[in-house]
């Protein structure tokens, strides 16, 4: 027997529903499987200029992973700081690795935002990371200390900006002291 047009329309529309909050809580979930004080997901950044550069092989380095794109006015104001602050403390083991989630036809705008920074970018290709979740709002950057253990999550953390007061407050702490 086939349910009345009215019957099928609100069937059609809870399996809609249904579908719609598996999808935001599983994209949720894979985002909220990243534990503080865990070990952070390997990931690798492709550079622009064809290295590789794997989050795994920083083992013993303070990593910042940044997601930024060039159309996020954000992130543009967010990179000159970090970018700034990296290349301050590149000598305590401090790496940003940039992944920019333009798309290949942005290359040269990539490319002219990325020659303004002290640390490698590469396109991510792909909003999807794994280990990470779909990476939906810029910028967002997580924190791998020397042991490899994610120390930053920012997915937590709503206003995802560096400042230099969150900096300080972040990252400092993982840096050797100076003398």
């Amino acid at each position: 027997m086939i349910p009345p047009p009215r019957q099928r329309r609100v069937a059609g529309l809870r399996r809609l529903c249904a579908c719609l909050l598996l999808f935001a809580f599983g994209a949720g979930a894979r985002a909220n499987s990243l534990v503080v004080g865990q070990p952070a997901p390997s990931i690798t950044l492709t550079t622009l200029d064809g290295q590789h550069i794997s989050s795994a092989d920083l083992r013993g380095k303070v990593v910042i992973l940044t997601f930024w794109a060039t159309w996020c006015e954000p992130c543009r104001e967010e990179l000159p700081l970090l970018s700034r602050y990296a290349r301050q403390h590149a000598t305590q083991g401090l790496v940003v690795l940039g992944f920019s989630l333009d798309s290949p036809e942005q290359l040269g705008k990539v490319r002219a935002v990325a020659d303004t920074l002290s640390f490698p970018v590469g396109l991510l290709g792909d909003p999807h990371v794994a280990g990470y979740g779909r990476i939906w709002h810029l910028p967002v950057s997580f924190v791998i200390d020397r042991r490899g253990l994610l120390v930053d999550d920012g997915w937590k953390d709503r206003q995802p900006a560096w400042t230099s007061a969150r900096l300080a407050r972040v990252i400092d702490p993982l840096l050797p002291r100076r003398p």
